[in-house]
């Protein structure tokens, strides 16, 4: 398997628990909890998880490198709605994969969107899946601490 195919089995295997962690707050109607006060609701991480992803994909597969943020009404939408966008997120994402080579990938340049030492996109997908792992462990605090047992770490299915 190249890297480019083991990424984003990596990436789909993570996102699959991250959404289970983000239904399990919306079944609980906390995805706008703050139980840990000065700490984003986990709405607003995963906004930021799905803007992260959708700026250097569609970057890197299309050369249009803008970070525009969320739609406004993801702000006060439904969960299935704020999921949905996720999903699409992920299947545009799934499309535009094939369009990124790997050489893409491997060159050194300055990151589009934060400051810090030239390095390649490799780096910057990465950095983003931490990302993602570590919005998703505070979503399994959160559950904790609102008394309710998150998702299985292990079942990704």
């Amino acid at each position: 398997m190249d890297w480019k195919a083991w990424f984003l089995s990596v990436w789909e295997d993570n996102r699959r628990l991250t959404n289970k962690v983000a239904r399990a707050l919306a079944e609980v109607d906390a995805l706008d909890a703050r139980p840990v006060p000065g700490m984003r609701p986990f709405r607003d991480m995963l906004l930021e998880i799905w803007e992260m992803e959708r700026a250097y994909i569609r970057g890197l597969a299309d050369g249009e490198w803008t970070w525009e943020g969320p739609p406004e009404a993801l702000k006060t939408a439904t969960a299935d709605e704020l999921l949905a966008y996720g999903d699409e997120v992920r299947a545009r994402t799934r499309a535009a994969w094939d369009r990124i080579s790997m050489e893409s990938l491997l060159e050194v340049r300055p990151d589009p969107f934060w400051e810090g030492p030239e390095t390649n996109a490799v780096s910057w997908l990465t950095y983003a899946l931490e990302n993602e792992i570590h919005h998703r462990g505070q979503g399994y605090v959160y559950l904790r601490l609102l008394g309710h047992e998150p998702p299985a770490f292990y079942d990704r299915t």
